[in-house]
């Protein structure tokens, strides 16, 4: 999540949409789903300008209904529901993946080397 800083001005959001996303097939969910199934897709206006943004909840929210959020004045492109939330934790994943790859990796090559 977006660090918040104590200048951040609120306003009010409406939600534009909400969908059920399906889990994914991939490597490191295996299809499992998330405990945050919903994407909310969401406007607010900041400086007279409107900006769009979504996020992902356990809950749904129905399509029109408003919410607080807050805003980084200097940015308003950046809120404290910004969707880079569900982007957090796939380093540490990644990195797991390639360790194991390197590991299957040499474990392969030692199989081999016996082999001969």
């Amino acid at each position: 999540m977006l660090k918040e800083e104590s200048g951040w001005i609120e306003t009010t959001a409406t939600v534009v949409s909400c969908s059920y996303q399906f889990a994914r097939m991939n490597t490191f969910r295996l299809g499992v789903q998330s405990g945050e199934k919903y994407r909310i897709a969401f406007d607010y206006v900041a400086h007279g300008q409107t900006y769009s943004d979504e996020f992902q909840s356990a809950v749904a929210i129905p399509q029109n209904e408003q919410f607080s959020i807050r805003y980084n004045p200097l940015a308003p492109q950046q809120n404290d529901r910004s969707s880079g939330v569900g982007s957090v934790g796939r380093a540490p994943l990644l990195a797991l993946g390639v360790a194991g790859s390197i590991i299957l990796s040499l474990l392969w090559l030692a199989v081999l080397r016996g082999c001969s």
